[in-house]
């Protein structure tokens, strides 16, 4: 790797470090926002965990920056209501960790001052508290679609064109246990017809070729005959003769997905290629091409934590074993940073496409972070929404049958489920780090 290319390498680290820590300074700002509306007293506004680098104060909340920027939170007093009547709401935060280095209760307590009850965060309404949590995964959603609009609406998607990308020296089918070539085989048709990488395809046979489909289509209809290809090469066209030669590929369907028989088989055909490759360009979409976009993110990043356990199973095999990490599968941002500094330094894209494919990687940060943090376990955003939910219920059951009301559920009791989700969460973390470092994921 030349200088050039580790510098370039270093910026696409930088690029997701500082995308992220942006990603979650606005998360928290989606949480900071409704919490001051609503009247609730915040007293510190910070992004990462560790020892303070530095900080300010406006009004009565701290702002600053902490060591390491892997989270952030926002501390709010009263996110726990007393333990009996008349007692005094402790105070805790919306970070993973800072909730569990809160002292005792009565320490706690200490920082709610005399006028100050009526600002805790545990007296607010449920539907307030639930904007409060909901504010911080919104405003990851938010900037998952800024992103992903850009990138679709701006940059593109890939897409197959008309231009030769790649040129094989020779045709295997698709059931072949080797990926090279050797003496014994067929010299591929397009390398024999002097096709050459960089050629765009003007027309087949006569036929005016405006889509890669369209080629592809006309050549697996001919093999072994003689078909005329015109290509446009260095500005001027040129004729070529080429024979698709018959061999046998995988059967798809319409999404691009390889059929499959009753037992599980994938279905081959028979068709006619030249052994052509398209090269990729980016193609700018319609604005309603961004939505399903995120969706099919959230689906996927859904599908990944509830299968979380086998995933993580796999991810261990692979770290401590000689199998090969799934390139779906989970990372950490080890991996994704390593990921980043990958693509900013391929030689053999355009700018655009890493460009792209830089901004591809925050949006999709962003919404799993947005999907993560609506897991319904405390100490997320999601498990407080719970708590609130829960508590508005039991409320409406005893207004509905006019018992007495039973007050704020006490989310302090959910602590020990805090610290085993901390737990658990710090030992994936350290496993996905330790295989991003020791077997990471390349796009290489």
């Amino acid at each position: 790797m030349d200088f050039q290319a580790v510098l370039l390498y270093v910026l696409g680290v930088l690029v997701i470090v500082i995308g992220l820590a942006v990603s979650i300074a606005l998360h928290e700002i989606g949480h900071l926002i409704p919490a001051k509306l609503f009247g609730v007293k915040v007293t510190q506004y910070m992004i990462g965990f560790g020892k303070t680098l530095f900080s300010f104060r406006r009004g009565e909340t701290e702002y600053g920056l902490k060591a390491i920027p892997l989270g952030g939170y926002v501390a709010m007093i009263g996110m726990y209501p007393p333990t009996a009547p008349g007692g005094t709401a402790r105070n805790a935060t919306t970070g993973v960790f800072n909730q569990l280095v809160q002292d005792a209760r009565d320490t706690s307590a200490a920082t709610i001052g005399e006028e100050e009850d009526g600002r805790t965060f545990y007296r607010l309404s449920v539907w307030k508290r639930v904007v409060i949590m909901l504010g911080g995964p919104f405003m990851n959603l938010v900037l998952g679609i800024l992103f992903y609009a850009v990138v679709i609406m701006g940059f593109g998607l890939p897409m197959a064109s008309t231009t030769i990308g790649t040129v094989s020296e020779c045709v295997l089918p698709s059931t072949s246990d080797r990926q090279t070539c050797e003496s014994a085989d067929p010299e591929a048709p397009g390398l024999a017809a002097g096709i050459l990488p960089g050629d765009r395809i003007v027309s087949i046979d006569g036929e005016q070729i405006d889509s890669w489909t369209q080629a592809t289509a006309l050549i697996r209809e001919s093999p072994g005959d003689p078909l005329t290809v015109v290509v446009e090469r260095g500005g001027s066209e040129v004729t070529l003769e080429a024979t698709p030669l018959l061999t046998e590929r995988y059967s798809t369907d319409a999404d691009g997905n390889v059929i499959t028989d009753a037992d599980g088989e994938p279905v081959t055909t028979e068709v006619g290629v030249l052994g052509i490759g398209s090269q990729e360009q980016l193609v700018p979409q319609p604005a309603t091409e961004v939505l399903p976009a995120v969706g099919n993110n959230i689906t996927a990043v859904a599908g990944i934590i509830l299968n979380l356990p086998q995933r993580l199973i796999d991810v261990a095999n692979a770290a401590f074993g000689p199998g090969d990490r799934d390139p779906d599968g989970p990372v950490s941002v080890v991996g994704v940073g390593r990921l980043a500094g990958e693509i900013a330094s391929l030689d053999t894209i355009p700018v655009a496409s890493r460009i792209s494919s830089m901004l591809g990687i925050l949006a999709s940060l962003n919404i799993a972070l947005l999907v993560f943090n609506l897991v319904p376990l405390v100490p997320l955003d999601g498990g407080h929404v719970v708590i609130a939910l829960w508590e508005g219920v039991k409320r409406g059951f005893a207004k509905l049958f006019r018992r007495k009301d039973p007050g704020p559920v006490d989310a302090a009791k959910l602590m020990p489920v805090t610290f085993a989700v901390v737990l658990i969460l710090g030992a994936m973390s350290a496993l996905l780090i330790y295989a991003d470092i020791v077997k990471p994921i390349s796009v290489l």
